[in-house]
């Protein structure tokens, strides 16, 4: 049953006392049946929103049609798991309270430790790996070995013998996210995981819950609840889940704008009037110019993001979208380009996958891959995989046509041998690693910001307490001033002509033959400073006035000097400091950038349409909500009139306008690069073709992608 708002939803309930000849509405899918039309008209508006999730895969952003589907192919899936893994996983997850990843890895390590019998794997014997199957699990004292069956390429018995476990491949046979759809498809509820009460009797499984849950959880009407209670009773739930279905379909245009001034926004895109009075410019249209079909489109983007991304682990030196799109559709087979990306994917599946390894032993293949083996290793790859849609064309590959198959057969191969890459060992320890890393830059850099806004909040405070200090200091300066200048008015010495002895002091540098009336002006020391200075200029003959006026003029020039400095290596010292700051915070930015671990959409706009940016071509690729239809924006006006076209009261284009102002100067940077370089081949071309007919150039010089040469390839 699909999932709204992670939690299940109800159908509506059959309508009581219905005449066998009353014309009622009935939904499709759900065989939900209503007498109203406008009911029936909510529900089915409802049921066509994106808001749905697959409760067996997890995927969200689903109508609830999709959901179904998509739960029907996750319970296909899940008959494929294998029997005799089915009672052992079941002891692991009843009454479990890890969460769905830790459980599933748990499994999947104890699985690993302990093989059952019946399992088919491979195992060494003389030094070379062959096919057998676990007859019978045998415990010894202080280890545990397994009676095999040797198998041939037929699956025909061959002998028999006694290993031990570490001579045998411990591989699987089914994946993680199997195992997580297996586990939710097999409980009904979660912290702890219960399974469904039928399931467990069939296999001999206790639904007691064990004593150290007995106190945390209980049973009622035959099923484990927690003891928490509960903050809302069922019928209020059902009150809530009615109310949001009105608010997302049942709402007219006119009850919105009755409403609008209580709406607190952002809000549900859809729930959005389109012809609100606001000023958005037109939406761009998009470029669709692939060379490959377009259902094509997505499969050649995650394939080519994969090698150029993780090229250093592949050995692969980066190429350009356009370069591995046109060698896809080149009809020769020798294209380099395309035989080092299988050749680096197959070396790597060589080294770290032991099906793949053991396939390539038994056939006694050389370990190098090279440009004239690559297209044996390809069918072998094909052949351990079994893939029907793959496998029938091994024969096409063997001739030697590979250029000759359809788009579609050739990116399935891409993406079966990027599956499995994914799956080795290496590359889960790879992916960890930079995961840590990762984390632990981004704590760096979360710490620095941390740090430097406490720096700031100190000298926020530091600077109001200066202030407060020195206000107070200057108010205490004025009340002094003004009781000083009290003082002196009714100071006797003043009224008697009695000079102060500061005044005297000053006095007795200058000539002793001033005029009397020249002494009764000098008794003020601003009028004595200023004589002092026209008697140093006047006189050149007294050394006294000369050496006093220096004096004080050096130490003026000093003091003034000194500050202007002390400023000036402050403001350098504040610049240098705010620059070895940003400077910091780009460094952990590449840094963070370097540990690549997947690339994610920029957002989606009010139609659920996303938005990609790829580290390494200039375009914003656009993809619809079912993925058939693909688009992109390749200058840097577009860009800009789509960023004026988002609303920001929606949600999703509230978020997606937020990480395209993140991203805004990377995006701009990479679509002037790309203008650059497609400038730069134009002129190239016309270079070519303004030759002289003597030197004419050869064919493939005007096929760019011809030209590519691994230079991170091993010798």
């Amino acid at each position: 049953m699909p999932l709204y708002k992670r939690k299940p939803f109800p159908l509506a309930e059959k309508p009581k006392d219905l005449k066998p000849q009353e014309q009622v509405y009935q939904v499709r899918f759900t065989k939900e049946i209503f007498r109203d039309y406008s009911d029936y008209l909510d529900r089915i508006n409802l049921y066509r929103l994106r808001v749905w999730t697959c409760k067996a895969s997890g995927k969200s952003s689903l109508t609830y049609e999709e959901a179904l589907l998509s739960e029907e192919k996750s319970a296909q899936k899940i008959k494929q798991f294998p029997k005799e893994f089915i009672a052992p996983v079941l002891r692991e997850i009843q009454f479990s309270m890890l969460t769905l990843r830790d459980l599933a890895n748990a499994i999947v390590e104890k699985l690993q430790e302990r093989l059952s019998e019946g399992s088919e794997l491979y195992g060494r014997k003389n030094n070379r790996v062959y096919p057998c199957k676990i007859m019978k699990v045998v415990e010894d004292d202080d280890e545990t070995k397994y009676e095999v069956v040797w198998l041939d390429k037929d699956k025909k018995a061959t002998g028999n013998s006694l290993v031990n476990g570490d001579e045998l491949i411990k591989k699987l046979p089914f994946t993680r996210e199997l195992l997580k759809s297996f586990i939710k498809e097999c409980t009904y509820r979660n912290a702890p995981w219960v399974l469904h009460d039928k399931l467990a009797k069939k296999h001999g499984i206790s639904t007691d819950p064990p004593e150290d849950l007995k106190g945390r959880i209980s049973i009622c009407n035959g099923l484990v609840i927690c003891s928490r209670k509960r903050k809302k009773s069922e019928n209020e739930e059902d009150a809530e889940t009615r109310e949001r279905s009105e608010v997302l379909v049942g709402q007219s245009a006119e009850k919105n704008r009755k409403a609008q001034k209580l709406i607190k926004y952002p809000i549900d895109d859809l729930l959005l009037d389109e012809d609100e009075d606001q000023h958005f410019t037109p939406r761009p249209l998009t470029c669709r110019d692939f060379n490959v079909p377009m259902d094509c489109v997505g499969d050649l983007l995650m394939v080519w993001d994969f090698c150029t991304s993780f090229g250093r682990l592949l050995n692969l030196s980066p190429f350009s979208l356009e370069d591995f799109e046109s060698a896809l559709c080149h009809k020769e087979s020798n294209v380099v380009l395309v035989m080092e990306s299988h050749s680096a994917l197959l070396l790597l599946l060589l080294k770290h996958n032991g099906e793949f390894s053991a396939f390539i032993q038994s056939k006694k293949r050389k370990p190098k891959i090279t440009l004239v083996t690559w297209a044996d290793y390809l069918c072998d790859f094909l052949e351990v995989v079994g893939i029907t849609e793959l496998s029938s064309h091994i024969s096409t590959i063997k001739r030697g046509h590979y250029g000759l198959l359809d788009i579609h057969v050739k990116l399935g191969i891409f993406r079966e041998l990027i599956a499995q890459s994914l799956d080795t060992e290496m590359f889960r320890e790879k992916l960890d690693e930079s995961i840590e890393e990762r984390q632990a830059l981004a704590a760096t850099k979360r710490g620095e910001a941390i740090e430097e806004g406490r720096k700031r909040r100190e000298e926020k405070e530091r600077l109001k307490t200066e202030s407060n200090s020195k206000e107070t200091k200057s108010g205490t300066a004025e009340i002094v001033g003004k009781d000083s200048a009290v003082v002196q008015n009714h100071n006797p010495d003043r009224h008697n002509g009695n000079i102060p002895k500061k005044v005297t002091e000053e006095t007795s540098l200058l000539p002793q033959n001033q005029s009397s009336d020249n002494s009764e002006a000098e008794q003020s020391n601003g009028t004595l400073k200023k004589n002092v200075k026209k008697r140093g200029e006047d006189s050149e003959g007294n050394p006294e006035i000369i050496c006093y006026t220096r004096r004080k003029n050096q130490k003026l020039m000093t003091d003034e000097k000194k500050g202007t400095d002390e400023k000036k290596s402050k403001e350098q010292q504040g610049t240098d400091e705010k620059k070895s700051k940003e400077q910091r915070k780009e460094y952990l930015e590449r840094e963070i950038e370097k540990r690549f671990i997947r690339t994610s959409s920029l957002g989606k706009d009010r139609n659920y349409n996303r938005y990609w940016f790829f580290r390494r071509d200039g375009r914003i690729f656009i993809e619809n909500s079912d993925s058939t239809q693909w688009g992109y924006y390749s200058s840097k006006e577009q860009v800009d009139a789509f960023m004026g076209s988002l609303n920001t009261k929606g949600e999703r284009e509230r978020a997606l306008k937020k990480q395209f102002e993140k991203f805004y100067d990377k995006i701009c940077a990479e679509l002037q690069k790309r203008s650059k370089e497609q400038a730069e081949r134009v002129e190239m071309d016309e270079a070519v073709v303004r030759r002289s007919t003597r030197v004419r150039a050869s064919p493939r010089d005007n096929l760019a992608f011809l030209k590519y040469e691994n230079k991170w390839k091993e010798d």
